[in-house]
């Protein structure tokens, strides 16, 4: 849980609270390859931030550098307090578990049904829940969060593409995570499905109280959930803002993401 600090204000005297995830000067080359070049972000309570860039801009390897996956070349990432650089293997893992991942191509088990695919991440974090946790009880939970219960025994390839996404999404919840990172989350999506993708998103964020990262091409993605949209470009975070100011903007480098 956020903490805050004790720091006032001096205009408002409220407290500034600390960000739960916190990215400051992170850099990443491949060679020759500078993607990322002293990235910057900060990802408050509650919050949903989108990221958006081109192809091949460094959001992946931003995200990969978050959850461990890749080692940064310098700067430092901190997610709820926690240095992320100097957790070993057993702590980052406890870590990744209040860190929930969408994948841009839902990736369910497809011989599993399911059921079997929401309760696979509960049998590999048994401590988050301790012994005796009714999987049952969890897996209709978050079934009925993304309106999906009656699905609970068919298998992956009985389901349209938004339904596939629709328990993705669930089988991220199961965990109960403080942070939601979200890959390309309407991608492949026709229009319809895609919004109603998008709305379940802000659902999802009203119940659980989630702070999320969302990672998108799509300007209507962006302009329904996000409070903060983030512009890398660069390999830095070049403009950051509401969408209004954004979109409004006279820059040619961000009015591209716009048109």
């Amino acid at each position: 849980m956020t903490q805050s600090l004790n720091i006032k204000d001096s205009k408002t005297s409220l407290p500034i609270k600390s960000p739960i995830l916190e990215i400051k000067d992170l850099k990443k080359s491949f060679g020759k390859n500078h993607v990322l070049n002293g990235f910057n972000l900060e990802l408050f309570e509650g919050e949903n931030v989108v990221i958006m860039g081109r192809s091949g801009s460094g959001k992946s390897v931003m995200i990969k550098c978050l959850v461990g996956l890749l080692e940064p070349d310098s700067g430092s990432i901190k997610v709820m307090g926690k240095d992320i650089s100097t957790l070993n293997p057993f702590d980052l893992n406890a870590l990744r578990t209040d860190i929930g991942f969408l994948f841009q191509g839902s990736a369910l088990y497809d011989s599993m049904t399911v059921r079997e695919n929401l309760e696979f991440p509960l049998r590999r974090h048994k401590r988050k829940f301790g012994q005796g946790t009714n999987t049952t009880d969890l897996v209709i939970e978050v079934l009925e969060s993304v309106g999906l219960v009656d699905a609970i025994d068919l298998m992956p390839a009985e389901l349209s593409g938004g339904m596939q996404r629709r328990v993705a999404l669930a089988r991220t919840l199961i965990l109960k995570p403080k942070i939601i990172l979200y890959d390309e989350p309407t991608s492949g999506l026709d229009p319809i499905t895609a919004k109603e993708i998008i709305e379940l998103m802000r659902r999802v964020q009203h119940q659980y109280k989630t702070s999320s990262l969302i990672i998108t091409h799509d300007v209507d993605c962006a302009r329904v959930v996000s409070e903060r949209i983030i512009l890398l470009i660069d390999g830095i975070n070049y403009l950051e803002g509401n969408f209004e100011r954004l979109k409004h903007s006279k820059d040619e480098k961000v009015k591209a993401f716009f048109k």
